[in-house]
Order: structure tokens, then sequence, then C-alpha cells
């Protein structure tokens, strides 16, 4: 179930959790064993060995067959989730390498909701119930690279908490709303600091480096691309490497955007077939529907194409 961009909504028929920046995974534990699934439904379990433990303790407090939902991050040395810092974990499946970096930089899965409790489907029960459940489960789990994290009942509190913690955001959850699987909910309301966006990758130019800038666009239901602007701060030197790797093996000989780009842009570009997304933090959007001011925050390899929105 994912969540919808908008205003905070305020009330007492919502409860309130910060939103982690990290890999979204679903944990699917049962007395056969137990996987973690990406949202692209690739499993991640090789990548982070040190979740291994989370069956037992389980098992340890009567709960043998279940399926969570949370969000996987690594954890910075104040506290705070480092989604740079986790890059480096995501794409281990190496068992030593992951050991090793299990040992070093350990995560932490954030369990924020529960689609199967001992066997049972309760993805239609109201989530201040799936809510209540995980709670009484977190005052009899014991500690390990896991934690249920706490919801609040004050708006603006959350909010502010948040910023104040340098988190992502917050995340208002409708106390009835049940789980809805594959559906962007408005029962899910989340409110970032800043404006971010997930946009397609459909080409790339040169500048004073190699990768000068990345054109970016919004997905269509025809898979073609609305031009969004061109993309050319915050790209290191390492997501330069990793940037044009990508897009070589991408490489397409026609544009996949929908209209001509301006032609300034366009002077020097190579084109790919639209399968890379990438966040990126922005302004505003101006009227023609440009980003204004963006800058690359990172690659999105959690996320598919269609899934690439505005905010």
């Amino acid at each position: 179930m994912l969540a919808t961009g908008g205003d905070l909504p305020r009330g007492p028929g919502w409860a309130y959790e910060f939103k982690w920046d990290g890999v979204r995974a679903l944990a699917v534990i049962d007395p056969k064993g137990q996987h973690w699934y990406a949202r692209s439904g690739a499993e991640i379990t090789k990548a982070y060995p040190e979740l291994a433990g989370l069956g037992a303790a389980l098992a340890a407090v009567g709960v043998t067959d279940t399926v969570l939902d949370g969000e996987i991050v690594l954890l910075d040395a104040d506290g705070r989730p480092s989604f740079m810092a986790l890059a480096e974990r995501m794409h281990v499946r190496d068992q030593a390498r992951a050991r090793t970096l299990a040992a070093t930089q350990p995560v932490t899965y954030m369990i924020f909701d529960v689609l199967s409790a001992n066997g049972t489907d309760i993805t239609g029960v109201p989530y201040v119930e799936r809510r209540g459940w995980l709670d009484q489960l977190s005052g009899q789990l014991r500690p390990g690279c896991w934690v249920v994290p706490p919801r609040f009942d004050q708006a603006e509190a959350t909010l502010d908490a948040a910023h104040e913690l340098s988190l992502e955001g917050v995340v208002a959850k409708r106390l009835t709303s049940t789980y809805r699987l594959g559906i962007r909910s408005p029962d899910w309301i989340k409110v970032k600091h800043e404006l971010t966006g997930d946009y397609v990758v459909g080409g790339w130019r040169t500048g004073r480096r190699d990768l000068g800038a990345l054109l970016v666009g919004t997905p269509q239901p025809d898979g073609r691309l609305t031009y969004r602007g061109r993309v050319g701060g915050g790209i290191s030197a390492a997501a330069e490497r990793d940037l044009l790797a990508r897009l070589a093996a991408l490489r397409a000989t026609t544009s996949p955007f929908d209209q001509p780009i301006p032609r300034e842009d366009a002077k020097g570009a190579s084109y790919v077939r639209p399968e890379l997304v990438v966040e990126v933090r922005y302004g505003n959007l101006t009227p023609d529907g440009k980003l204004r001011f963006p800058r690359f925050v990172r690659l999105r390899t959690d996320k598919k194409p269609e899934d690439a929105t505005d905010a």
C-alpha cells in the first residue's frame, strides 16, 4: 500500500508516523524460513543477514507465520537514516560481503504494518487494530535489528518533531483504513519537508563533465515521457560513473519524450530507453511544467518507471 502526497490531515480519525528514508520491504516469515522483498518484487534477503534473527524473536513470543511491512534503514552516528550509507548495502548479494557490511553498517527494519498474523490475512482489518497488534508485539520482542517505530495522535507536534530530528517527513494514516495491496491510497497521506519527486531518465547531455545533465520526464500511460527538464546539480563523481554505465547499456536511437524537447537541452543529447528512475529535489514546477532549481538526490533502483511521481 502506497501513500499519496498532500496536505497533512488533522482530526481524531488519523494517526501519524515518521517517514523513514530507506528501502521499503515486506518480510514473509513462516516455519519454513523468512524472506524479504523490495517493492519491485525482487528478493533482498541475502543483502541483510542481520535481519535473520527476527524469525526466532517472533517465534519466542508465539508468532510463527506473519507478513510484515516496513522500511529497511541504515542509521548514522546521530541515529538518523542515511540513504547514502544504505546504498552500499542495497545491491550486495555475495553472502561474505553482506556479512562483513552487516557487522560494520547494520541496518534496522522499521516495522509499521502487518498483513498477516499467525497465518490469518488481516489486510481487511482497520489500521488502528493492525497497529494495536504491532504495538503489543513491540513490548514483547527482544531487542535486535528491528523495531516498531512510534505512532502519534498530534499532527503538528509530529511534523515539528520530524523536522527537528531531520527526518524525511510524516505519514498520516486514517484509523479506519484497510490495507489495500498495490494501491496508492488517500487513506495514507505523506508530507515531506522538501519538494522531491521521482522522474524517469529519458536521456543525458554532456557538459563540462561527461554527464552534464540528465534529461528527465514523467511517464504517460503509453510509456512515453512528458519532459520535466534537465538535472545537472548534485551528481557526485561516484554517481556520475554509475549513471553513465547504466545509461550506456540503455542507449536508444530515438527520443522517449512525447514532444520535442527544447533545442538548448537537445544539443549534444543522447537518448535511452525509459527504465531508470531518479529522485530529484527541486523548488517548484514552472507554469510550463518544468523543474525549477532541480538537484539529483539518488538513483531509485527500488522503483519502476510507472511508480515515478512528481511528489
